[in-house]
């Protein structure tokens, strides 16, 4: 049984560093595990930014960047109307015994 390694804490890249890590891979001079390793990145990371890329030009389907970023806000407007709606549902029912 190995020991496992400790958690890296999580960073965040720029959309520049993530497009040159993206062109380092599709050049095909190293390849994505070299590239990870060469600019200790995890090979996941990498890859994830590859397929991003790749949808992102239309080369493979699913969602692109801008999309994703309209559904992350669209899912937090709606959460927030969803707490919105509860709270007033909360207040229709106290003051609804109030009067009784």
């Amino acid at each position: 049984m190995g020991k496992k390694k400790p958690r890296r804490p999580r960073r965040s890249f720029t959309p520049e560093f993530k497009a040159e890590i993206v062109g380092l891979c599709r050049r095909g001079d190293r390849s994505v595990g070299q590239v990870a390793k060469d600019f200790d990145l995890t090979e996941t990371a990498v890859r994830d930014w590859v397929k991003q890329a790749e949808v992102d030009a239309g080369e493979r389907k699913g969602l692109t960047s801008s999309e994703r970023e309209e559904l992350a806000a669209l899912r937090r407007e709606n959460r927030r109307l969803r707490e919105d709606v509860d709270v007033l549902k909360r207040a229709t029912a106290f003051f609804a015994q109030e009067t009784r």
